[in-house]
């Protein structure tokens, strides 16, 4: 009788730990299906790319367009327009959204180190490589890469990378081993692509192969209509990060921001208005709160 009471309570342990382990899964479950919604409506392109003008609608349409697929994307426009920001929209509303996102800004490494940064390297293949590193094409397995100026890279990777575009595979810097790459790629550039083929700075297969789906970017100053709404937005954004009751601002401080010509887009206008928020000790931003470059 001693024996079958031990069997039933363990019997009875086991059943409430497969009950404990199924909600726990099923808590999981809701929460990861909760976190992927709000990385959606985070990323969503009208939470990124503020405005109504044609161009901003036409951008609306192409990331729609886009985002369902593993198209390979061009985004194209001057610094500050916000082109990583499209970036991340066309990937978390895509099918690899639960997958990796690996930014990677080509201007910003050095020559010397961009392949082994993209492709990895192996142990020994130059003098500091003491073990096996995987590189950011490993890193996106089965995500998206996102590779920013990309006219800023050198022939030789230029060459690597046409091949990860066409066969869908590379080795490692001083390696021999064949590694597939299952990631969609996104370039931008802010830079004349054609201008450097015809220089014979950049590749074109290579141009070919990028240019299958291109997202072009308007500048700030081009898209002025806009202005109004991405005022409203930032400062609606930054008053609540910085805990600022802002509610309004003057006319004589919008008439500034519409005078100018934004050589810095729509990040120097998110700059400027912070800098504003910030010194402001009222509810109401005016002229003086500004920049004296306005």
């Amino acid at each position: 009788v001693k024996f079958l009471g031990v069997v039933a309570s363990m019997i009875a342990q086991a059943v409430k730990i497969q009950r404990l382990v199924a909600e726990d899964k099923q808590e999981l479950v809701a929460e990861n299906k909760h976190l992927k919604q709000e990385l959606r409506e985070r990323f969503d392109v009208s939470n990124i790319v503020v405005g109504s003008s044609g161009p901003v609608r036409q951008i609306y349409e192409q990331v729609a367009q886009v985002a369902g697929t593993n198209t390979t994307v061009l985004i194209r426009g001057e610094s500050g327009t916000g082109k990583e920001l499209i970036a991340s929209a066309i990937h978390y509303n895509s099918l690899r959204a639960q997958k990796p996102f690996v930014k990677v800004s080509c201007a910003a490494l050095p020559e010397s180190l961009i392949e082994s940064e993209l492709f990895g390297y192996e142990k020994g293949a130059f003098t500091g490589a003491e073990a096996r590193k995987k590189g950011r094409f490993e890193l996106a397995d089965g995500g998206t890469l996102f590779l920013d100026e990309i006219g800023d890279i050198n022939q030789a990777t230029q060459v690597k990378l046409l091949r990860v575009l066409q066969e869908r595979e590379f080795e490692r810097v001083g390696g021999t081993e064949t590694v597939k790459a299952n990631v969609r790629l996104i370039a931008a550039t802010n830079k004349d692509l054609e201008q450097a083929m015809a220089g014979g700075t950049f590749r074109e297969d290579l141009y070919y192969r990028l240019n299958v789906f291109t997202i072009f970017v308007p500048p700030l100053r081009e898209r002025k209509g806009d202005l109004l709404l991405l005022v409203d937005h930032f400062l609606e954004k930054l008053a609540r990060e910085h805990k600022r009751k802002i509610k309004r601002i003057s006319t004589p401080a919008i008439d500034m921001l519409a005078s100018y010509h934004w050589p810095g887009n729509v990040r120097e206008l998110e700059n400027a208005l912070e800098r504003a928020v910030l010194i402001c000790d009222g509810e109401v931003i005016h002229g003086h709160h500004l920049p004296p470059s306005l």
